[in-house]
């Protein structure tokens, strides 16, 4: 299932994305998925005409991963660690579709990064990696944007990871999805730039989130950034950034400065 958060102009509310007659069509829900039994609202409406918005607000925080495929680690001069590196962004770096990414001031070198995400369903401490699929709701697809040269001159990466806009996800959540072996890609102006598997993850997304669970209370709504592949390359103002994933779609997103 589809779940998308979107308007037409008025207040945003949740839909179901199915097709009909070889349309895609939003079916629209009461209240938030994540709390509140799925029901029809009424609205239904060509997917064309709506404008869809990030398909949720972290409430607390989105927990990424750093170097979780060997051959972007190796891109980056380095080895997988032998303990997974996580690192947090703010729920104020998401964004949605067709939003902007707006370039930081103090940065001349961001970098895409194709990730797949999963939303969390319900609070998780503590869980093993059989537990997991249990307290996951779905997955979309994000971009990991990193501001490269302060990623470079800092230990700390909250200049290159949390800036505003750093965090686009959509275009929706698929709730029924294996994340075990997901073709993943981004493109600038339809320019491949990688191409890769979630097969080639270094920690499966169930061995991910146990472990996650074990630093931090996972709780509903918040996301988890599984690493990018190879192939991460520097983004220019003008630009558009397309991350695509296999059974979710495509998230595009334009670049620009201010």
């Amino acid at each position: 299932m589809r779940i998308a958060r979107f308007t037409t102009g008025e207040d945003p509310m949740y839909g179901i994305v199915q097709e009909k007659d070889g349309q895609d069509m939003v079916y629209g829900i009461t209240g938030d998925p994540l709390y509140t039994e799925i029901r029809p609202n009424g609205t239904i409406v060509p997917l064309e005409d709506v404008r869809l918005l990030a398909p949720v607000i972290p409430r607390s925080k989105v927990v990424c991963v750093g170097k979780n495929y060997a051959a972007h680690a190796a891109e980056m001069g380095d080895e997988v660690p032998e303990q997974a590196l996580f690192f947090l962004k703010p729920n104020t770096a998401v964004v949605g579709p067709g939003d902007p990414v707006v370039l930081p001031t103090y940065s001349e070198e961001v970098s895409l990064e194709a990730e797949l995400a999963v939303v969390m369903k319900r609070m998780a401490k503590d869980i093993t990696p059989e537990q997991v699929a249990d307290h996951v709701f779905g997955y979309t697809c994000a971009n990991d944007l990193t501001a490269r040269d302060a990623q470079r001159a800092e230990n700390q990466w909250f200049r290159a990871k949390a800036f505003d806009t750093s965090c686009p996800i959509g275009p929706w959540i698929e709730t029924d999805l294996d994340p075990a072996s997901l073709a993943i890609s981004s493109s600038v102006d339809g320019e491949v730039a990688q191409q890769g598997t979630t097969a080639d993850m270094v920690r499966s997304v169930a061995e991910l989130i146990a472990e996650i669970s074990s630093v931090v209370t996972l709780l509903p709504g918040d996301l988890v950034l599984t690493g990018t592949p190879a192939g991460v390359r520097a983004v220019p103002a003008g630009a558009t950034v397309d991350i695509t994933i296999e059974g979710i779609g495509t998230l595009s997103n334009p670049i620009v400065r201010r």
